[in-house]
């Protein structure tokens, strides 16, 4: 019998990809050893298994920033997940780096995302016992809740870029590499979500009338760009072409760059993040989701959500599961349903 498409795909990568790429057929492996696709490569099948997957619909309904937006035009957290895709597929086409693995990472990074973004996760980390990182409750959903509890069983490189993409206010590209993911893909969507946030959370910021982009500080337009799309080209071009001067073998940023990164996440926080347009909507979401939290840790879950002969009162775990995956909207149906008076029907 002759190769399989797979197969061939495999050589292909070993011929055209960098020596620093991650090899499919050289992959760590999945959770579970099953058989091989004879069309797919193993990265390839996990980008799709996320795409398809219920937690990964759910995002077109959660916040990114603006809470429940109604304006068409607004991120979400899918968009986000999308762009980010695209700024680090660019990037690691770019650098002759696995496309397949690099796409799968960027659209499961924030699968274990709450509904109101930080809002819900700040709540979260205080109600539940062990805390609550949205990074953690992604390879929860990619390991254990999604498929009817037997999770996606996807390949260690693909875990490992989801569940070491975050970072918060700390460095980029830290210089100690454990902060990091263990493949170059990893890095590449580590920063790709940075650059994805800070400009289109920009954007997003301009459009709502909460900043002018002339707020900006003038050096940024200077160095970085004066559009949406100048910002973003230069910092792709700057990651590219610094990690090649430098030999491929790290992804690097020039100084110069991450420090202008660094000063637009700063800007976006104290002229967005932490205004009271913005702050005020997210106390309210706080609220909404503690107040579920609660309300499902003394009642249990309703039927549909949870196993009838099993008692889910008390269990932290089981509550969280179910707050940390809905969505905005389905929550604030929810909240509503069960704390809000109905008026009353009968004539």
């Amino acid at each position: 019998m002759g190769r399989t498409i797979r197969e061939e795909m495999e050589e292909n990568e070993g011929r055209i990809l960098s020596p620093h790429a991650c090899l499919s057929r050289k992959s760590r492996g999945r959770l579970r050893p099953e058989p091989e696709c004879d069309i797919r490569v193993a990265f390839q099948r996990d980008r799709d298994r996320i795409i398809h997957c219920k937690a990964f619909r759910r995002l077109k309904y959660k916040t990114q920033v603006f809470l429940a937006p109604a304006g068409d035009h607004y991120r979400t957290r899918l968009t986000h997940v999308f762009e980010v895709s695209q700024i680090a597929r660019t990037v690691a086409v770019a650098l002759k780096l696995n496309g397949h693995l690099t796409e799968a990472i960027a659209l499961g990074h924030d699968l274990g995302h709450t509904p109101f973004g930080h809002a819900g996760e700040s709540v979260l980390n205080e109600l539940h016992p062990g805390g609550f990182r949205h990074f953690e409750q992604s390879l929860r959903v990619v390991d254990v809740l999604e498929n009817g509890g037997q999770g996606l069983n996807l390949n260690y490189e693909v875990r490992d870029g989801i569940g070491m993409h975050s970072k918060g206010r700390n460095d980029i590209l830290p210089k100690d590499i454990s902060e990091l993911p263990a493949t170059l893909e990893g890095r590449v969507v580590r920063v790709a979500d940075i650059i994805a946030y800070v400009n289109h959370d920009l954007d997003d910021a301009v459009r709502a009338g909460i900043i002018r982009e002339s707020d900006l500080p003038p050096y940024v337009y200077e160095k970085l760009g004066r559009t949406h799309s100048q910002r973003i080209n230069t910092m792709v071009r700057d990651i590219i072409y610094t990690t090649l001067d430098q030999g491929g073998t790290r992804l690097s940023m020039s100084p110069e760059i991450i420090g202008l990164i660094s000063d637009l996440r700063g800007f976006l926080y104290e002229n967005v993040y932490e205004t009271h347009r913005v702050h005020d909507d997210f106390i309210k979401a706080m609220k909404v989701v503690r107040e579920l939290y609660l309300y499902f840790y003394e009642n249990g879950l309703p039927g549909d959500m949870a196993d009838p002969d099993v008692d889910t009162r008390g269990d932290h775990r089981a509550v969280c599961d179910f707050v940390a995956g809905m969505t905005d909207r389905f929550a604030l149906d929810l909240y509503q349903e069960i704390f809000l008076p109905k008026p009353w029907a009968v004539i």
